[in-house]
């Protein structure tokens, strides 16, 4: 703006560089449109590919949502680590309480439990004849913290209950996971989880 006032030989000189300056650039646009042409036809494949792949990694998330767990599970003899790795990835889901109905527990049910996220309780309920001592339970407890124990006989099956509300069937008792060929299944029903939530509160109150 000052070069188009002034009248001086340096303003003259800087207004005859501003309009070589515009003519090199439209002279090198010129040369050059293909190229740009070429950058522009470029960077649309970018989009659309991104586009592509936004939409198919939409499509592996939501398969993945829907197939997020197998509703059941068998496990034949020998697959000890792959069982204790499933349980204990069922007994980490838990927030608030575990409740386990297993006919036989020992030191070996316990490791397990003790993967539990912290301040979840734990409730046992087993056979008298258990192998589980008080003293395994008070060394549990003054480390996980909190751990109970009922007994009863009115369960022939084992069931792994994760805050009160979802429901697993063990075909083996959890310390013998994968020592034979036996099944997980998810108790799709929440009325039979109720059920039997309540038959364990009959049991309790039978026992006093």
């Amino acid at each position: 703006m000052l070069s188009a006032v002034l009248r001086s030989d340096v303003a003259i000189q800087v207004s005859i560089n501003i309009m070589n300056a515009f003519v090199e650039m439209r002279r090198f646009i010129s040369n050059n449109a293909f190229l740009f042409e070429r950058i522009s036809n470029v960077e649309l494949k970018q989009l659309e590919y991104q586009k592509v792949t936004d939409e198919k990694l939409e499509q592996i998330f939501e398969y993945i949502s829907e197939h997020e767990e197998s509703n059941q599970k068998v496990f034949f003899q020998g697959q000890i680590y792959d069982a204790f790795g499933l349980l204990i990835s069922l007994i980490q889901k838990a927030e608030k309480n575990i409740t386990l109905i297993d006919g036989y527990v020992d030191v070996d049910t316990l490791n397990l439990l003790c993967k539990k996220n912290g301040r979840v309780s734990v409730t046992i309920y087993t056979h008298e004849k258990t192998k589980l001592s008080e003293a395994d339970v008070k060394k549990f407890n003054a480390q996980y913290p909190t751990l109970d124990v009922n007994y009863t006989k009115a369960f022939h099956d084992r069931f792994l209950i994760l805050d009160e509300k979802i429901a697993y069937h063990v075909g083996a008792s959890l310390k013998d996971a994968g020592k034979k060929c036996f099944g997980i299944s998810l108790i799709q029903d929440e009325g039979i989880v109720q059920d039997i939530l309540q038959r364990l509160e009959l049991e309790t109150e039978d026992s006093f």
